[in-house]
């Protein structure tokens, strides 16, 4: 008879940890959902109080890691990893303890960690889960985050980041401007810039734009520019003040 998991969901994304919930659902045989949390210190918590045998973790959470969180368990559970980035190479993560899924995640992908988890029987212990978890981080690879989830409705979204044009600030939520239409993100526009890669660029307090969409710019008063992106709506962008320079860097403008 197969085991079943008692399972903690860690991520700071609402429609990311009920998008996997949904998925972890479909094998009630192997997962057993006691709990989630979209911090690293509700995390500990629950992971102290509960004792689960797998947490899903996602990598990259404001304020602390999911490697950082591991290292303040006195225990570390087994661990599989949720991210949108890649830049964390598979080749670490293949002890029978971890696993990695590349956000979005997808069915059969889960199939395959159920699969992993019938064959596993040596569980690693903490000492050499944070020694992997230490050679991946002195690695520094360059961020590649590939795509962001939101809620509709009842459904989780997935959009590509080469999907979207720009991002514009919405009070303490962000709307997102793609080729499928605008959607409402509960990120922040400061979250979101520390997660995005080199081809974004902030132009604006409340603003920013995918560089690929970028058709034309040019100056304007005060230090500031005048920025049409390439979309359907041929959108025109008036950059702040205070990004003058970082425009002039990233645009060629000398």
């Amino acid at each position: 008879m197969n085991k079943r998991y008692s399972t903690i969901i860690i991520d700071d994304e609402a429609p990311a940890r009920l998008g996997l919930e949904n998925l972890l659902k479909e094998f009630p045989e192997t997962f057993n959902i006691v709990d989630a949390a979209q911090n690293a210190t509700e995390a500990q918590q629950k992971i102290e109080a509960l004792n689960p045998d797998i947490i899903f973790l996602d990598i990259e959470m404001p304020g602390c890691t999911g490697f950082e969180l591991l290292e303040r368990l006195e225990t570390i559970p087994m661990v599989i990893f949720c991210t949108a980035y890649d830049q964390y190479s598979l080749e670490a993560f293949e002890t029978n303890s971890i696993d990695y899924l590349v956000k979005p995640v997808k069915l059969e992908r889960i199939e395959k960690t159920v699969q992993k988890l019938k064959n596993f029987h040596n569980k690693s212990s903490s000492d050499e889960i944070l020694k992997v978890l230490k050679d991946i981080s002195n690695r520094k690879e360059p961020k590649k985050m590939t795509s962001i989830t939101v809620k509709k409705n009842d459904k989780i979204i997935f959009i590509k980041l080469e999907d979207i044009s720009f991002f514009e600030a919405d009070s303490n939520y962000t709307t997102i401007h793609s080729e499928q239409g605008t959607f409402l993100s509960t990120e922040t526009i400061a979250n979101l810039e520390n997660k995005l890669p080199d081809n974004f660029l902030r132009i604006h307090r409340g603003i920013i734009l995918n560089k690929e969409y970028i058709k034309e710019a040019q100056k304007y008063f005060n230090s500031r520019y005048i920025i049409t992106l390439n979309n359907t709506k041929n959108t025109n962008i008036t950059s702040g003040r205070s990004y003058s320079e970082s425009i002039k860097i990233n645009l060629g403008f000398f």
